[in-house]
């Protein structure tokens, strides 16, 4: 069993990892992409809206039909102002793994290396691409990625987060029923953030977590 005085240096250390990549300059040849995931249950309308009119919002009917689930990537460069989404029926290690891929090949062709910021679920692993793809491609699209890796429990240290919460409030946060909805709904999100390259402003530095996490470390 590891002592308290381990699990603590490996939380400061995965902190300091991602807060020192934060501080670094902006380099469009070595990105800092931030990469989190959001399911999304599908809920359609029981009865017929009633559309919105001036001086009164849309009403909707409190009951709603299930529609099943989807899910959402989003892959954030926050430095550059630049998000990449899609939706997916599942978050499987493939799905991951062919997202990964479309970051590699699509949209980051020229860049030296993709430093990519990601939770520790466990279909964000390596071998999710020796499971997708033979092991020549697998190996070819690991070459361009270095993971980064926030401690557990401490998702809040991945910027990834902060544009869910921002896609939530302007897009996804409603009831949406069909994945092809959702799939449009999101894309034309994306563009529009894009267009206006909105950035975050991140200010939590290495110093800043250790005067307010110090009285918690061993």
């Amino acid at each position: 069993m590891w002592c308290i005085q381990t699990i603590d240096a490996i939380f400061r250390t995965c902190m300091y990892d991602v807060l020192y990549l934060y501080e670094e300059p902006y380099d469009p040849k070595r990105p800092i992409v931030n990469f989190d995931e959001k399911p999304k249950q599908l809920l359609g309308d029981k009865r017929v809206p009633i559309p919105m009119k001036p001086g009164s919002p849309e009403k909707c009917d409190y009951e709603y039909v299930r529609n099943g689930t989807a899910n959402i990537f989003v892959a954030l460069e926050f430095k550059a102002g630049k998000r990449v989404t899609q939706v997916t029926e599942r978050r499987t290690m493939k799905d991951f793994a062919q997202f990964v891929k479309i970051l590699v090949d699509e949209e980051y062709p020229d860049v030296e290396i993709i430093r990519l910021v990601i939770d520790n679920l466990n279909t964000h692993k390596e071998k999710a691409f020796y499971e997708t793809f033979s092991k020549e491609e697998a190996e070819r699209i690991l070459s361009k990625i270095e993971f980064h890796y926030p401690p557990k429990h401490a998702s809040w240290l991945n910027a990834a987060e902060i544009e869910i919460n921002v896609m939530d409030v302007e897009c996804t946060g409603r009831r949406i029923g069909d994945k092809e909805t959702l799939t449009q709904e999101v894309a034309a999100w994306t563009k529009r953030r894009n267009e206006h390259e909105k950035k975050i402003d991140w200010k939590f530095t290495r110093e800043k977590a250790d005067k307010k996490l110090s009285k918690y470390y061993v």
